[in-house]
């Protein structure tokens, strides 16, 4: 007899219920987003900052672990001693970039960290335990699979473009968006219509309860990660109320 999955992580590291992710995905978003400055929000969005990093490393995903670390490292550093010293338009641009990486660059990450180590049935079993409805779980569902493999579609025509010669700075590339953008729409339309196909055949439009194999709880790992979140929160909270 086929023994059930208790691991809902496809990176082969750190394996955290898909409920732990989400979590982490609005609390990172919600306080380092809307999160002021001073008090004990001085410690709590370093701190949170540096979760999609140290998930990421845990999950073995090195070039998007380090290449969000030296993007936040560069934005952070361009407000700290660039803004003050410019003025003007520059001084507009410094503020702006950095000031939009700094700040939504750890809930993408976060997004990026979500989607890149949950399976679709590691979902569908989380949503199925918090009692959403199958007609928010499904679509969400798809979609976890739909970006993937629109990007190997999308890399896929590169290929085929790259052999055909055409490529920005050549002769052809005026042409070059026609010939990515067009396949690209029709396979988008093509991988939606699939995907559909797909999900429906796995029973997840039908009316009864859907049966999964993923086995999916609560570890040391998440607990952990819970207390980090529910704390951050309540110091986000009683820092608007100027209570911290």
């Amino acid at each position: 007899m086929a023994q059930a999955r208790t691991n809902t992580d496809v990176s082969g590291g750190l394996s955290l219920d898909p409920r732990t992710k989400m979590l982490l995905v609005i609390t990172v978003s919600t306080v380092v987003i809307g999160g002021g400055n001073g008090g004990v929000m001085n410690f709590v969005k370093p701190a949170l900052t540096l979760v999609p990093f140290i998930l990421l490393l845990a999950s073995k995903k090195w070039g998007a672990a380090f290449g969000y670390l030296a993007t936040y490292t560069v934005a952070f550093c361009g407000e700290l001693f660039l803004v003050p010293v410019t003025t003007g338009f520059l001084n507009f641009i410094i503020v702006a970039t950095c000031g939009l990486f700094a700040r939504f660059m750890p809930g993408i990450m976060m997004g990026y960290f979500l989607v890149n180590t949950t399976t679709v049935s590691a979902f569908m079993a989380a949503m199925a335990r918090m009692r959403v409805t199958p007609k928010l779980s499904i679509p969400i569902s798809v979609m976890f699979r739909f970006f993937p493999t629109v990007r190997e579609e999308y890399g896929a025509i590169g290929d085929a473009m790259r052999m055909r010669g055409i490529r920005f700075g050549g002769g052809k590339a005026g042409a070059m968006l026609e010939y990515r953008l067009v396949p690209l729409m029709m396979s988008c339309v093509k991988i939606g219509e699939e995907l559909s196909a797909a999900a429906l055949t796995r029973g997840l439009g039908a009316p009864v309860p859907r049966t999964n194999i993923c086995r999916i709880g609560f570890r040391l790992a998440d607990i952990l990660a819970i207390v980090l979140c529910v704390g951050s929160l309540a110091a986000f909270v009683l820092n608007k109320f100027a209570l911290l």
